[in-house]
């Protein structure tokens, strides 16, 4: 059976390489030898810094608009993440050094690819979460079904520019992220090198293929090309995934498995002494779940504590403790299924392989727990009630807008059209302006391109055009997107 090659899926290639547009310090960087960092660590450091990553302490983990510190946000979820998926990387690379498969500076390659990979995992979240994909692509079904501008225009898009936004994933716009959106100094976005690129394209195929009737895939067609260079770089055939994805997937699980049952339990919204026992009791006939059971309830917190605190430190050692269980348990299964991991030939199955799979029963039993305690209490529906007005609104007041709207109406200050353009982000509409040119800084980009911002507009496909409204209202955090809402609806001045 022909496997991956591990060096290949290690790839520090970038689309654009050093040497060709970078700073000295850049190049510097990797050619001193007094400088440890490998490229992946090189990768983290020029993301952790980033607007795209301060946003995510604005954006819901479960709890949307919070005032305090007391539920967890996509940021402090994104950190849990990284620093896991990190450590899984360093055990699955101990473990295949056991086995003659890596030398240790692989396995600090691997550590530091799953670190970077978990830190911006949910970079692409909308706001208001997963209910914010919801959402957006409910009202891109209802607009590309029922909108008569599309056919008086004469406005078409192919299957899959539809299906972008008729399946809009927040996963999948990381990575329109990470390669166009977080500008440093050209339309590359943060460069990143392929093998991270590879590792956030869960599920490595276009929005018109997706797999089983799942509305899950891996990139826009705007980086189809993209994609494309990544999986030859690094060796992976069509529908492969990059093997540390699965490890990056676990990591995940694992952290928000636990987390969003320690913020409800914080929010007071679960009731942890039941539900423990409630669980105790459906998974008392598996002898590894009991055993896991027996030692959490053997380190029980002192009698004399604070009620409120005992209860949050109840739940803290739970969740400490499966977290291990289950970090264990992805290591064993990345291990025994090692081969199918790194076969080249897609799996068979409608459904990806997950690591945790092996623990379905507990999986899905805390799951259950978070659902029906805080995705159904009053303050998580209210709040999504408001997510859902907020993005409607958005999305009714700048999609027809910008898709209708010549460049000169759109560049003028004079006119509706060109005061809502003014106000999405000038990055997003450099990168939709410039996105196909790849000739390195601005400044070369500036002196090459003869050619007046409206009439660039006027260049601009209606696939491009709805791409940089989805750009500008997926990156919102919640509190941006609730002000400029009522900005717009007169219920405050700005």
């Amino acid at each position: 059976m022909e496997e991956l090659n591990w060096e290949k899926l290690f790839s520090k290639e970038r689309e654009r390489s050093y040497g060709k547009q970078s700073s000295p310090k850049e190049e510097s960087s990797y050619q001193n030898p007094a400088i440890v960092r490998n490229a992946f660590d090189a990768d983290y450091d020029r993301i952790v810094g980033s607007s795209s990553v301060r946003r995510l302490q604005d954006k819901a983990q479960v709890f949307p608009l919070q005032e305090n510190d007391v539920a967890r946000t996509r940021l402090t979820h994104s950190i849990e993440v990284s620093a896991l998926a990190g450590s899984l990387g360093k055990s699955v690379g101990r473990m295949l050094e056991g086995k003659g498969i890596f030398c240790p500076e692989q396995t600090e390659e691997l550590s530091s690819l799953l670190r970077v990979s978990g830190l911006i995992h949910d970079l692409g979240n909308p706001p208001f979460g997963h209910y914010g994909e919801t959402v957006i692509q409910n009202w891109f079904s209802s607009w590309f079904h029922s909108n008569p501008l599309l056919e008086i225009d004469h406005i078409v898009l192919s299957e899959q520019e539809k299906s972008d936004f008729l399946y809009f994933d927040g996963n999948v716009q990381n990575l329109r992220i990470v390669s166009r959106l977080q500008m440093l100094y050209d339309t590359y976005g943060a460069n990143f090198t392929f093998a991270t690129l590879g590792t956030i394209m869960k599920y490595p195929w276009p929005s018109h293929r997706r797999k089983g009737g799942k509305k899950k895939f891996g990139y826009f067609k705007s980086e189809e090309e993209l994609a494309r260079k990544v999986r030859t770089e690094l060796g992976l055939p069509e529908n492969v995934r990059h093997p540390a994805t699965y490890l990056l997937e676990a990591a995940d699980d694992i952290i928000y498995l636990c987390d969003d049952i320690e913020d409800g339990v914080k929010k007071g919204y679960i009731d942890w002494d039941r539900e423990y026992t409630q669980l105790k009791e459906k998974l008392k006939a598996d002898e590894r779940m009991a055993s896991l059971f027996r030692k959490i309830d053997s380190k029980e917190p002192p009698q004399d504590m604070d009620l409120a605190e005992m209860k949050t430190t109840k739940v803290r050692i739970f969740r400490n403790a499966v977290q291990s269980f289950f970090f264990t348990r992805a290591v064993e299964e990345f291990e025994e299924k090692y081969e199918i991991i790194m076969c080249r030939a897609p799996q068979t199955e409608d459904k990806t392989i997950e690591l945790l799979d092996c623990e379905r029963a507990l999986k899905d039993e805390l799951t259950k727990i978070t659902a029906r305690n805080c995705f159904s209490c009053r303050e998580v529906l209210s709040l999504e009630l408001i997510g859902d007005k907020v993005l409607k609104t958005l999305l009714d007041t700048f999609a027809p807008v910008l898709i209708k709207s010549t460049g000169e109406e759109l560049v003028s200050p004079k006119t509706y059209a060109g005061k809502l353009y003014s106000l999405i982000s000038p990055n997003f509409r450099y990168i939709a302006l410039h996105s196909h040119e790849k000739t390195g800084a601005f400044s070369n980009s500036a002196s090459s391109n003869k050619k007046s911002e409206k009439d660039l507009l006027d260049e601009l496909t209606p696939y491009e055009r709805l791409h940089l409204v989805t750009d500008f209202i997926a990156g919102m955090t919640d509190s941006y997107a609730v002000n400029l809402y009522q900005d717009l609806m007169g219920v405050k001045l700005p």
